[in-house]
């Protein structure tokens, strides 16, 4: 149940992000309702998976998880920067969450 939790907080974050960034563009209240609910509903599901989880792995795996996803997000509907830097980075982000979930 932990791990669902987390997996809910990511999409949250995700739905966040893409309001984030759209409101930045154009200030409306469906763009600032993705915004600030994407947000609130990631760290309420983050909070409850804390009942099930370790704080320290849940909140890396989350984190981790959001920073990637924003960045893969980011690269393919708003035509931020493809650099192989940037994709190595974002692998290695992603190894350390699977690290952790392995080791949990």
């Amino acid at each position: 149940m932990g791990w669902l939790l987390v997996t809910f907080a990511a999409i949250s974050e995700f739905v966040a992000v893409i309001g984030l960034k759209k409101y930045s563009m154009q200030k409306s209240l469906i763009n600032f309702v993705l915004y600030a609910g994407g947000f609130g509903l990631a760290l309420l599901c983050l909070y409850l998976s804390f009942n099930f989880l370790q704080v320290s792995t849940a909140y890396a795996v989350w984190i981790g998880v959001g920073t990637a996803g924003a960045v893969i997000i980011n690269m393919i509907y708003f035509g931020e920067s493809r650099s192989i830097g940037r994709i190595c980075s974002v692998g290695l982000i992603i190894i350390g969450v699977v690290g952790l979930k392995a080791i949990t």
